[in-house]
């Protein structure tokens, strides 16, 4: 499911590296309005693209909502794949 979520960066986390040599970066979004909802969105792969934002930055992030079963836990994952 594509999403669009508008709003400011509040934090920008660390890439994260693992030993398959995968990489993730998490950052969170902040939304305006009379109920403003902040979201922690995490790119993969592509953690470059998180280079050029700033904390206090309006941003549009483009995510995919994903979900999955592990072990008879459910999980979700917003995943960022385009900032503009």
């Amino acid at each position: 499911m594509k999403l669009e979520i508008k709003g400011e960066v509040v934090k920008i986390f660390d890439t994260q590296t693992f030993a398959s040599g995968f990489e993730k970066r998490e950052f969170v979004i902040k939304t305006s309005g009379e109920y403003p909802q902040e979201y922690k969105l995490e790119v993969a792969k592509k953690v470059e693209i998180l280079d050029s934002v700033q904390i206090g930055s309006t941003i549009t992030a483009h995510v995919n909502l994903q979900g999955k079963e592990y072990q008879g836990k459910y999980f979700n994952t917003l995943q960022c794949w385009k900032i503009n």
